[in-house]
């Protein structure tokens, strides 16, 4: 009986202080898992991170210090870890498998946040959308667009497309299509169109306007104003630009034609007209 109760006591001293041992190594990891956490934090900010990649890198080493000292402490108590990692694995490849278009966001996600093709404010054209980056999350991307609709895209369908920044340089040039009509003269169309655009305050001078004779059409001499200007006020001028570009064109009389087609009768249709 003594020799029973000796036994039970010294298990119990044992596992006591398997118990405090495991608490204390668990407590100093939930520090050394803290402190790693905002550790990383601050070295990706002040590279520039982003805020959301900074979080999810901070709290994946933190759950990953966590994780180890667990299952480590589970050997104590002489539970098999590597049946548990056995497990973990398997259950994370089933969710893989469960969860393959998301982590393709998550993944995409990621590489968005890291490459930084674009960031908030910008503007730009993804999948056929054209719309301001109001969020960058590492599963979607947020945009509005200039008619204030919100658009959700997932970002494996930005990532995995091209992607146009609208707003990542600080110029931009203007395009405007002009056709004026073949009776006018080429070298007055090309003067009156350059002067129309120099005389725009918030057109570059340097480089200075040029029109451009781009073809020949079917019922106009095409051509293509471009300037140069900040890419903040890339709308206002172009407006500006195919205003003055009418004004000047009318005040010169260079007439912009609409579509016209020749129609040719030959003898027979002609009398054929005539005895109707």
């Amino acid at each position: 009986m003594d020799a029973m109760v000796a036994g039970l006591a010294s298990k119990l001293v044992d596992w006591s202080a398997r118990i405090v041992g495991v608490l204390l190594a668990l407590l100093v990891a939930l520090i050394v898992a803290r402190w790693l956490q905002r550790s990383v934090e601050r070295v990706m900010e002040k590279r520039g991170v982003d805020s959301t990649l900074r979080g999810f890198v901070g709290a994946l080493v933190r759950y990953t210090v966590l994780t180890t000292a667990l299952v480590s402490c589970l050997g104590v108590f002489g539970i098999q870890t590597t049946s548990i990692a056995a497990v973990l694995g398997s259950a994370g490849l089933a969710m893989g498998l469960a969860f393959q278009g998301t982590l393709s966001n998550f993944a995409a996600g990621v590489m968005l946040l890291v490459f930084r093709p674009f960031k908030v404010d910008d503007v730009i054209q993804v999948s056929g959308t054209v719309g301001k980056c109001t969020r960058i999350d590492l599963f979607t991307t947020d945009l509005v667009t200039g008619d204030n609709r919100k658009i959700i895209v997932p970002n494996k369908n930005v990532f995995g497309n091209t992607i146009e920044n609208l707003t990542a340089l600080d110029t931009r040039r203007v395009d405007v299509e002009v056709g004026v009509d073949y009776a006018g003269d080429i070298d007055a169309t090309r003067e009156t169109l350059e002067a129309a655009a120099k005389e725009l305050d918030l057109v570059f001078t340097d480089p200075p306007p040029h029109a451009v004779l781009t073809g020949l059409g079917a019922s106009s001499v095409d051509w293509s104003l471009r300037c140069w200007c900040k890419t903040a006020d890339y709308w206002a001028v172009r407006e500006a630009l195919i205003r003055a570009a009418k004004r000047a064109l009318d005040a010169k009389q260079l007439g912009i034609p609409f579509p016209q087609v020749d129609v040719h009768l030959d003898g027979a249709a002609l009398e054929a007209l005539g005895k109707k």
